[in-house]
Order: structure tokens, then sequence, then C-alpha cells
């Protein structure tokens, strides 16, 4: 059994990331810039702002976070969006997620310059994912990709199963399998028999939110199990959806929680904003 070290490969993400913005200050004079909405007070949320401001710091970015109270307008986050796609030091601008339930998510979304949408949620980035160009794709599943790479996991004729159906994680990360070849089954919340799906399958994706999901009878020996999950466990400890203690010995690899997928998400944001910042540089030439 191998663990995927997500901590270790996002540290080279980093510094490969940190060097070419070094580089491209040198040729341009700027550097690559993100704006992320902040809105209400998820503590979650406010965490993970707190880790990809200190990401951006570490890689030489220039970063804002836009902080507002939970009973802000629409009206008034869709101003600033608008003034943010304007804003030629801004390369991404990410809206952080949850936001409180009387804002319409899909349309701030729809409303990111798709140039700017980091995260890759924006429709048209979504489309281009699922035809296999060339756009951005949302950080979580593009991180598992990196892993995969990094470990030289051939995914050709693999049979994945994904477990979790979100537009966030689920359905990019299914559309990355199959351009690269696997055959994919996407389960979700609906589906009458999971066991059924994911005891056969030779690479196992998780991001339920639900703790212990994925047990030892549920994958077979030598399969490949990632999981995307991040749950706070009732004893404090941040736990993922599988029962990594039972699952793990089974497994030819498997990612830790935390320090396995958790740290690379981090990183493809930062890569994503480099290669937005890098595609603004090329355009004003």
């Amino acid at each position: 059994m191998q663990i995927l070290d997500g901590k270790a490969l996002s540290k080279k993400i980093e510094e490969g990331v940190a060097t070419a913005a070094s580089e491209l200050k040198e040729r341009t004079g700027r550097v690559p810039g993100l704006a992320v909405i902040l809105v209400g007070n998820d503590p979650a949320s406010h965490a993970y702002v707190g880790m990809k401001k200190k990401a951006c710091d570490r890689a030489g970015f220039y970063s804002v976070t836009h902080e507002m109270p939970e009973t802000i307008s629409q009206e008034a986050i869709e101003q600033t969006i608008e003034m943010m796609n304007a804003n030629p030091n801004i390369d991404g601008i990410l809206v952080q997620l949850p936001l409180p339930a009387h804002i319409d998510t899909t349309r701030l979304l729809e409303l990111v310059a798709p140039s700017k949408d980091v995260d890759g949620f924006h429709p048209y980035n979504a489309g281009r994912l699922m035809t296999g160009l060339d756009g951005f794709v949302p950080c979580t599943p593009l991180g598992v990709m990196e892993l995969f790479a990094e470990y030289e996991i051939d995914l050709t004729g693999k049979d994945a199963v994904v477990v979790g159906a979100s537009n966030i994680v689920g359905k990019p990360m299914a559309a990355l399998l199959l351009n690269a070849n696997a055959t994919v089954t996407v389960t979700h919340i609906h589906t009458k028999d999971l066991k059924a799906h994911t005891q056969n399958a030779d690479i196992v994706l998780v991001g339920a939110g639900v703790i212990n999901l994925i047990k030892e009878d549920m994958v077979k020996e030598g399969a490949i199990v990632i999981d995307i999950g991040i749950n706070r466990a009732p004893d404090g400890r941040l736990v993922g959806d599988v029962d990594y203690e039972n699952v793990a010995p089974k497994c030819s690899y498997i990612t830790p929680v935390p320090g396995g997928v958790g740290p690379m998400t981090i990183a493809m944001l930062l890569k994503n904003t480099l290669k937005a910042a890098e595609m603004h540089a090329q355009e004003r030439q």
C-alpha cells in the first residue's frame, strides 16, 4: 500500500508556481492577482480563505479578500464581481461557497468572467471540460489528476467509480476521468446499492461528506482509493469519507485525510491563477 502524498506534491507545485510568478513579474512587471469574495461567518469558509491567502503570499501573488456580511444584497455582490472583472490587476475571481440562502449562487458564478474563473465553475468552462477542450477545471478534481500523474498511475481502461455527483467535485471528476480514457460510473444519494458499484472498481473516488461511508468490504484488493471528503469527527479530528484504518491495507494506493487531496486543491488554485495571469499577459502584448 502506497500513500498518495498530496502535502509533498502540493509543496513541489507551489514552488514551481512561485518561480513562474517571479519570471512573469520580471517579464511584465505584474504578479498574478486573486480576488476572493467571502460572505457571512461560516468558520470552514473563513479557514479555507485564510489558507488560500497564505498560499498566495508564499507564491508571490497579489490577493484581496472582499469580506461581506451575511445580510448583503445580491446586487452588492454582483457589483463587486463586475468591478473585479474590469480590474486589470485581478486575474482570478473566487466566490467562496456556500453562500447564504437568499443569494442566487448560479447567477453569481455565471457573472464571473470565464477568463478569470479560476475555480472552473462557470458553465463556459464546465462545457469546455466536458468536451475535452482547454479551460479552467475545478481545483479539487484537477488536484486528483495531478496526483495520478505524479505517481504515474495510468487511467486508460480502468474502472472508476465516483461517489458523489456535485458540480464542484463529482461531475468534473467524472469528466476528467473519461477524458483520460477510464470507464466511469457516477453514484450519488439516490444510488440503490453503492457497494455493488464500488466493490469491483479499480479506482474509488469519494467526495460525499459522510464519515466512514466507504468500508473495508466495499473495495477490492489492490484498489486505488481517493478520499476527497473532509469532515470533523465527534472527537475533533479531521477525517475523510473512507474508513481509512480498515480500507488502507487492501489498497495499492490511497490518499490520507488530512494531507491528501486537500493541499492539492489550494495548489491547483495557484496553478489556475498563474495560468489566467499568463493568458492575460499574452493578450496585453
